[in-house]
């Protein structure tokens, strides 16, 4: 077992994505994407800029690994196909890769399209670098609730870009028996940088 920790630079529920009821990591952290297996766990914490470099913004156990074509075409992550239209939770949804006819990746107008809809191929370029989702059923999302990580674990923090993943498996066995003694799981608090709850919902 593996902890992948990293900073969740921006923070509105895209990446990773936490509604209906399973937590996805489609885009961004392409490194992680390529090398966490069942089993793992990742933890996202917020940033220095934002003033919250010690919050746990979630933490996630790797149920399932799964291609784009499976996230795609499979019944049970439909409604994380973005509607920019709909709710917050639809227009942030992180299901917004599928095969053209010519076997070339279509992005959907979303979070990582450019403001008018077109494809943003730079975001396709790193996104599709790696061909997996991950994948958990057991997960917390803290977002911008504020859930502060104690000094005993400050270690697996990481600051800047990349991630850290190489930790004694004592700290990361005592991290995990913490984060499960809180008894947290699903969506616990509103993503950080949603725009306010004025004239848009959030369900």
């Amino acid at each position: 077992m593996r902890l992948y920790s990293y900073v969740v630079a921006r923070d509105y529920g895209f990446a990773p994505n936490p509604f209906f009821g399973v937590c996805t990591l489609a885009t961004c952290k392409p490194m992680i994407r390529k090398y966490a297996k069942l089993g793992d766990w990742v933890v996202g914490t917020g940033s220095k800029q934002r003033n919250r470099h010690h919050h746990l913004v979630y933490a996630m156990h790797v149920t399932d690994v799964i291609t784009f074509d499976k996230y795609w075409s499979h019944p049970t992550y439909r409604k994380k196909q973005p509607n920019l239209r709909g709710s917050l939770k639809q227009a942030y949804g992180d299901n917004i890769y599928c095969r053209t006819a010519v076997g070339g990746w279509q992005q959907l107008d979303s979070h990582h399209s450019h403001e008018d809809g077109r494809i943003n191929e730079k975001n396709v370029a790193r996104d599709t670098r790696v061909n997996r989702v991950l994948v958990a059923q057991r997960f917390a999302y803290l977002g911008g609730e504020d859930l502060r990580i104690p000094e005993t674990f400050h270690g697996i923090i990481h600051a800047g870009r990349g991630h850290k993943c190489r930790f004694p498996e004592a700290l990361v066995q005592e991290f995990i028996a913490w984060f499960e003694s809180l008894e947290l799981q699903g969506l616990i608090g509103r993503p950080l940088d949603w725009p306010s709850r004025e004239g848009r919902r959030d369900a």
